[in-house]
């Protein structure tokens, strides 16, 4: 009973927590610490046991699958040397560094100060992608700093091994090099078997729930195949989240998809929450089992603040340093991106967990322990609270709604012209009024992926007149269908999947509205701030009265899809969408930079210098 009350307890504790957050501009994370140290003071509260089992084999390995499988395969490859550059060399810069540091002000070797600079050292995925999702980076900034959280476990946990090791025996340098190549090598390999075992599986295992739940199996079967091989669990659950996460979208039905998605969607909500809180439920025990050891008070609270003050420092200035050698040289990171990137240094599960794994005999482990602790809590507040800040005083944005809208306008278009190529190929010959229907209906998905990018408050576009009055029928429809239900005039299996039906229907259409209000919300661009030069140099303005057409498609008898004009000309061409793709090829022979949509409710300049572009712009 004891147990079951604990469980609801703190599930009960996270949802209000996490929701108050939303309306507060607190992280979570630091919230549910918070809440957790003073409840640690309460002696009604029965505290729960966190071993180091369970936060790496419980909590690390889905945590990691879940951040994993949701992350771009295409991205991680294209970020591959800043990721290698954080997750290695960071995680040795800074444990070399923290050792130092506590061995200056504390009694331990070497040994036992390394593997608290190991432990304190590697950046959470949880805490680092939630700050900074909310605080609105750029999305190459968060795919770096996920790529980083992911893969820096493997490189702080294979030290601290040899440091445990260390301390009960001398190490040679060629066992620390073997048991480096032994997790590198051996761990991604595993992730790989799983992996490929995994994808023949779902081939076979084709319903929604089997194959839901084999998802459930494989960051706990790659991290144990690892561990079992003494090689790194983290890397194979990290690979293997990546490779399934890159071909579900080929594997899956669209229902399996979508549990699948929901459900671990929840228990990422759950466990990563929930870990904080735990962390700080043990916050009364762990400064109590420091203040017992022959060691001062000023001296505990001279380190704790010394090895926060130096991970926060050395990770500054590791980042500065090595910025160049962390994008492509065409697209390097600017230095303001680079502070962020040092300035998102939040710990977490991995620092706990790892913290746990110190053996009893380690000198001053209780005081070791509240380090670590203190590292968490730390960052977590002084990063948490300040990089919201830091990235609105440095002026870097995030990712732009409308130029989203954009860029999903241009991706629609493309994907339903090669869907209709194919529907045309897969036509028989009774088929063409269904196909002339069909081709009607693409169209006008076109349209109003399009018209989001002229949209504001002051009209209502036909999309949001469709949605408004869809939502209103499918409320109608609802209830008929409860008002039948409730007087048994049809099966509830039958009921059951009609309302399932509606509630697809309904959270479609409620998930395109959300994304259209961030459009029609999102704040106008001040005057002058051109996201480059040649944007800031031609006129915002078009002769609407003198559309024209493009006469290099009405010279070779082709259809054009989309209008654009030149800037600087004002010569009429067709978009990439059309089979001439005129536009582009009048900017390869003038040179000229800008070109501006002149269809309807569509307002935004495209740079093909640059690859920039625009919207927001009055007609």
């Amino acid at each position: 009973m004891e147990v079951l009350l604990l469980v609801v307890g703190c599930v009960s504790t996270v949802l209000l927590v996490t929701a108050l957050c939303r309306r507060l501009p607190i992280p979570a994370p630091l919230l549910l610490l918070l809440v957790g140290a003073v409840v640690s003071y309460e002696p009604w509260f029965p505290l729960p046991e966190l071993t180091a089992e369970m936060a790496l084999f419980g909590f690390l390995p889905p945590l990691l699958y879940a951040a994993a499988v949701n992350t771009s395969l295409v991205d991680f490859r294209a970020n591959l040397k800043a990721i290698g550059w954080l997750s290695i060399g960071f995680v040795l810069f800074c444990a070399v560094g923290v050792a130092l540091v506590i061995m200056g002000l504390l009694p331990v070797p070497f040994a036992a100060a390394f593997a608290v600079g190991a432990i304190v050292a590697p950046p959470d995925a949880v805490a680092a992608v939630a700050v900074a999702r909310s605080a609105g980076l750029p999305r190459r900034v968060v795919t770096i700093l996920e790529g980083e959280s992911l893969l820096n476990d493997a490189t702080a946990l294979v030290s601290l091994r040899t440091a445990v090791a260390a301390l009960g025996a001398a190490v040679t340098f060629w066992e620390v090099g073997q048991d480096f190549l032994l997790a590198v090598i051996v761990g991604p390999l595993a992730g790989f078997v799983v992996a490929k075992l995994s994808i023949w599986l779902f081939r076979v295992i084709t319903e929604p729930v089997m194959s839901t739940t084999l998802t459930f199996l494989i960051p706990f079967a790659a991290y144990a195949l690892a561990e079992t091989f003494h090689a790194s669990g983290v890397l194979a659950v990290v690979v293997a989240g990546l490779m399934v996460g890159h071909v579900t979208p080929t594997m899956h039905s669209a229902t399996a998809r979508v549990s699948t998605w929901l459900n671990w969607t929840t228990i990422q909500y759950v466990l990563e929450n929930t870990v904080f809180l735990l962390i700080g439920l043990h916050t009364h025990e762990v400064l109590a089992a420091a203040s017992e050891y022959p060691v001062s008070n000023l001296t505990i609270v001279l380190a704790s603040l010394a090895v926060l003050v130096s991970v926060i420092g050395l990770r500054i200035v590791y980042v500065m340093v090595v910025r160049p050698f962390l994008s492509p040289r065409l697209h390097p990171l600017s230095w303001q991106e680079g502070l962020i990137i040092s300035w998102a240094g939040m710990r977490g599960v991995v620092t706990l967990a790892a913290a746990l794994t110190l053996p009893a005999e380690t000198p001053l482990r209780p005081v070791l322990l509240l380090i670590a602790l203190v590292t968490v809590a730390g960052t977590l507040l002084i990063h948490g609270l300040t990089l919201p800040w830091l990235t609105r005083r440095l002026g870097v944005r995030g990712p732009d709604p409308r130029e989203d809208a954009l860029q999903e306008a241009m991706v629609t278009q493309r994907s339903i012209n090669a869907g209709m190529d194919a529907l045309k190929n897969a036509a028989e010959p009774g088929d063409q009024e269904l196909v002339k229907r069909l081709k009607a209906t693409a169209k006008q998905r076109i349209d109003l992926a399009w018209e989001r990018l002229g949209q504001d408050d002051r009209n209502e576009t036909r999309g949001r007149a469709y949605r408004r009055l869809r939502l209103a029928g499918i409320a109608g429809e609802r209830e008929k269908l409860l008002e039948i239900r409730d007087r048994g005039f049809a099966d509830h299996e039958v009921l059951s999947s009609l309302l399932s039906e509606l509630d697809v229907e309904e959270a479609t259409l409620e998930n395109r509205e959300n994304r259209e209000r961030e459009v029609r919300e999102a704040p106008a661009r001040p005057d002058g701030d051109a996201p480059c030069v040649h944007l800031g140099q031609v006129p915002a303005e078009v002769d609407f009265e003198a559309h024209g057409e493009c006469e290099d498609c009405v010279r070779l008898g082709l259809e054009p899809v989309e209008l654009r004009m030149c800037l600087d000309c004002g010569h009429i061409a067709c978009c990439d969408s059309s089979v001439g793709k005129h536009a582009t090829q009048h900017f390869r022979t003038t040179g000229h930079p800008v070109m501006r949509s002149i269809e309807p409710g569509e307002h935004w300049r495209w740079c093909y210098v640059d690859q920039l572009h625009d919207e927001g712009l009055s007609d």
